[in-house]
């Protein structure tokens, strides 16, 4: 019998029961929430992008039409968002920046924070608009 890539992908997201021995690889949850805001027209753009934060590096403030994923890949992201309690992201960690909130993004630490952006939108809307 041969494996094709849509079992080997479901013996993985099945988990280690069914993919035991099989050599395939199990992907690892890093974060799971329910979200608002998302686009809903029949058509979305997605980006994916890097950054990388040196000591002190902080991003404008802004606010994002919809939901923003962060992966952070190494050092610490601290985002600030208003009326809220700043939240610390580590290496390995992920989380998801509301829409419509005024927020910052900050590198606090002594050390090189790189991270990666997942955004989906309505096709040709900006990924963020400026505030004060």
């Amino acid at each position: 019998m041969r494996t094709t890539p849509a079992i080997a992908l479901a013996a993985a997201i099945m988990g280690p029961a069914s993919a035991e021995g099989t050599g395939f690889a199990k992907p690892n949850m890093v974060l799971h929430q329910p979200v608002d805001g998302l686009p809903t027209a029949a058509r979305q753009d997605v980006r994916v992008m890097t950054a990388v934060f040196k000591p002190g590096d902080r991003t404008i403030t802004h606010t994002h039409p919809f939901p923003v994923t962060v992966y952070v890949l190494e050092g610490a992201f601290t985002l600030e968002l208003e009326g809220r309690a700043p939240i610390v992201v580590r290496a390995g960690e992920a989380l998801v920046e509301p829409p419509h909130v005024k927020m910052t993004g900050y590198n606090r630490t002594d050390a090189q924070t790189r991270v990666i952006i997942f955004y989906v939108s309505d096709v040709g809307t900006p990924f963020l608009h400026p505030s004060r």
